[in-house]
């Protein structure tokens, strides 16, 4: 456990595993400390941003609840559900993964399909969220050259992670296929749909 100074307001909390990092994101997030203004979970780190507080006291705060966080009891914050994604797989990299992997595309999508993802962390874009558990068999390089633009709804891979590309923006993952499930709304609370923890399923 290591707990370091992140700029003028925060401290980034290193858990050691990424079920330790859910953890304890859902147990600030469930009563954030004092003067807490913003969580990150990430990989195996969670940065916790708090200006004014007193940083000593904080931090002794959140070695405690490492402690807590590393009981496998305690629930990550997206833990209890699981979100099912409907996909059309018809992606422009279909093929492309298919013969980088051996497969056939039908393989690929059903593998896809198959894989037990848990949402890791947000990051890159608003709602972009790294999902991990993709079948090792799928695992592909990123796009040598990234497209300028990915439309919105685009299920994608990259080595280890899959996502759903939650607004058009630029990006270097292959694309499998398309959904209409929106990832992403600012009307919404929260707008994001994919909270660290929870656990996904694509549906052909």
């Amino acid at each position: 456990m290591t707990i370091r100074a992140a700029g003028e307001h925060g401290l980034l909390v290193e858990t050691g595993s990424l079920e330790a990092a859910h953890r304890l994101d859902a147990l600030l997030r469930a009563a954030p400390p004092a003067g807490v203004e913003e969580i990150v979970p990430g990989p195996e780190t969670v940065l916790v941003v708090a200006p004014g507080a007193d940083r000593p006291r904080l931090a002794a705060l959140l070695a405690g609840l490492l402690r807590t966080a590393g009981e496998p009891a305690v629930p990550a914050a997206g833990e209890g559900g699981t979100v099912e994604i409907p996909v059309v797989y018809d992606g422009e990299d279909l093929e492309a993964v298919a013969e980088l992997s051996g497969m056939t595309a039908g393989e690929v999508a059903a593998r896809h399909a198959a894989s037990p993802f848990v949402v890791g962390w947000l990051g890159f874009a608003p709602g972009f969220a790294y999902l991990v558990g993709l079948d090792p068999a799928l695992h592909v390089p990123r796009l040598e050259v990234p497209r300028t633009a990915v439309p919105p709804g685009s299920v994608a891979i990259a080595g280890p992670y899959s996502a759903v590309y939650p607004s058009a923006s630029p990006g270097g993952w292959r694309l499998l296929g398309r959904t209409d499930a929106r990832v992403w709304d600012v009307t919404a609370d929260p707008p994001a749909t994919l909270a660290p923890g929870t656990r996904v399923r694509f549906r052909a």
